[in-house]
């Protein structure tokens, strides 16, 4: 989306999937999340990642509570999820993390008034169960633009990619090949 604002003629078309609300001054709040968090009662994990879930919200969460909470961000805890989580921490570049949410990276006045000028078709994805973007934020962040497109993954939590590839990949495809658009 920076790269957008910075560089609107190089950019056709923009697929944001699950983006941080942080540049427009999006975010959900403790009860926005425990809403979500809630959807997922039923799960047989549920009981330790919601206890996990409020200590961390309370301010008073510890490493292994972050831990606890990290089915909540696939919209399945099974097998290809826990892979993905237990590598995920190893891909993580924590100097670009660092820079990317530093005092003063962002202006969200700023980047608001330029996505209200991008002529460009945006598609904005984001799943039905993630914590980190709930619906409602997501849906919020795509009306910031003139011209797009929201797309709200039911089952899927913060990597709608891996959580129901079936859906994700036509649903971009169709976006970045419609000559109507």
């Amino acid at each position: 989306m920076q790269y957008a604002l910075a560089h609107p003629h190089r950019v056709s078309r923009l697929v944001l999937v699950t983006p941080s609300g942080r540049a427009v001054g999006l975010a959900p709040d403790a009860e926005m999340r425990r809403e979500i968090v809630n959807l997922r009662h039923g799960e047989p994990w549920f009981a330790d990642a919601a206890a996990a879930f409020e200590r961390i919200a309370a301010g008073r969460g510890a490493e292994a509570d972050w831990a606890a909470t990290a089915p909540f961000f696939h919209g399945r805890w099974d097998a290809a999820a826990q892979v993905y989580g237990a590598t995920e921490e190893e891909q993580r570049n924590e100097d670009a993390a660092e820079a990317f949410g530093a005092d003063g990276a962002f202006d969200p006045a700023a980047a608001r008034a330029g996505l209200a000028g991008l002529g460009s078709p945006v598609l904005v994805i984001g799943g039905g169960l993630d914590r980190q973007r709930p619906p409602a934020v997501t849906a919020e962040y795509a009306a910031l633009f003139p011209r797009a497109r929201l797309v709200v993954q039911p089952g899927a939590g913060h990597f709608p990619w891996l959580d129901d590839p079936a859906q994700f990949g036509p649903a971009v495809t169709e976006f970045l090949t419609d000559v109507d658009r």
